[in-house]
């Protein structure tokens, strides 16, 4: 199907009122002109943006389990999340899988149904939906999975995430354990007798990393580190070809990633509710500083269209630059380079924004597709 987006403010360099001609899944041309269309938006108004990128996020799993212990059918959860990152402009997801040495939400058996059931829906997906394996580094059994799938082209980014030490730590806190020990379905007992089997590991998963790493090197599959610790951990992650730092942990960490260039991830959440709820660096603040390039859904997608709104409001970023953290950045980071920007020949993913008075996505076009429309008005001016 052609379309065209007629009367609205696309954001090119900047905001530019000019027309969008999409035609084959691709941006056809800019620019008014007399070309039909089969179908036409009336976008006055309205902001008509890149799609946005969403290169983490594990709100998913509150539609598979949206109680502890309460699970529901992975198809109906991944078709009902798919409305939902649509309805926040979100048109590239990766949906974040943690696959962990526990058992439950986060265990093999998910993992696997995950892998499968996300690649047999991908075509009637709105929202072009990738898969983001998040492994944690003691889930030692799971290496050889791991370093298949990615052989296969299976996994659409890998990150390392280790949240065995802080488990540990936090053994005596039952409000720091509670929520995992509640969606394992084990008792705090058996969990943490779990926890030290797993941990007696410890000098196992140094090599394991660096395995899985070049494994995904070779696939040319994107690799991120997650909760890097100190600027010495990203040092190390980098010298293993691991470019992108997910949610460094302090800012000296954010420092030691910008200093080289690398990709920065902080949580769009952060932003909107004015700061971490881990007491982790304030995202707002990375981004004045230049220490974040890109932001990501976490655990709420509709913080990723509004985060850039605030940034903007705030005096933190140009609107144009802060809408780059969630389309163009993230595109480029994950090696997707026919997205994240309006120019023609690039694949048609647009979000179009009422901005006034609280920023609203009024409809969403995937691939070429309108995959969600909030506001009928468009299709009649």
């Amino acid at each position: 199907m052609s379309m065209k987006i007629t009367g609205g403010q696309a954001l090119l360099d900047e905001l530019v009122t000019t027309d969008v001609a999409l035609d084959g899944g691709r941006i056809a041309s800019l620019g008014g002109g007399t070309q039909t269309a089969d179908l036409v938006i009336h976008a006055q108004g309205c902001l008509v943006l890149p799609g946005i990128v969403d290169c983490h996020g594990d709100a998913f799993e509150r539609h598979i389990m949206p109680r502890p212990g309460v699970a529901f059918d992975i198809d109906l959860a991944l078709r009902d999340a798919d409305r939902a990152l649509l309805a926040s402009g979100i048109t590239t997801a990766f949906h974040g899988v943690t696959w962990s040495w526990e058992p439950g939400l986060r265990g093999a058996e998910n993992a696997r149904r995950l892998v499968e059931r996300i690649a047999a829906l991908k075509p009637e997906l709105g929202a072009d939906t990738r898969f983001h394996m998040r492994h944690e580094t003691f889930n030692l059994d799971a290496e050889d999975e791991i370093a298949a799938w990615l052989a296969e082209g299976r996994i659409g980014v890998l990150a390392f995430n280790d949240h065995t030490e802080g488990t540990l730590k936090s053994r005596h806190r039952p409000d720091k354990v509670g929520k995992m020990v509640e969606r394992t379905g084990l008792s705090h007992g058996e969990f943490m007798e779990l926890v030290d089997r797993v941990y007696a590991r410890k000098g196992e998963v140094a090599g394991s990393i660096i395995r899985l790493a070049e494994a995904a090197r070779k696939a040319g599959v994107p690799i991120m580190s997650h909760d890097d610790m100190s600027p010495e951990m990203r040092r190390e992650h980098r010298a293993l070809g691991i470019a992108v730092a997910e949610f460094p942990i302090n800012e000296a960490t954010a420092h030691e990633a910008a200093g080289a260039g690398e990709a920065i991830v902080f949580g769009a959440p952060n932003v909107v509710r004015g700061g971490s709820h881990t007491g982790c660096p304030a995202a707002e603040e990375m981004v004045r500083q230049g220490l974040c390039t890109i932001l990501a859904s976490d655990y709420y997608y509709p913080a990723l269209p509004l985060a850039p709104f605030l940034l903007a409001e705030r005096g933190a970023a140009s609107f144009a630059a802060a809408w780059k953290l969630v389309s163009e950045n993230p595109a480029t980071a994950l090696g997707l380079t026919d997205r994240g920007r309006i120019a023609p020949g690039l694949r048609a993913d647009l979000v179009l924004v009422r901005p006034e008075p609280t920023p609203r996505v009024v409809a969403t076009i995937a691939g070429g597709r309108l995959v969600h429309l909030a506001d009928p008005s468009l299709l009649t001016g």
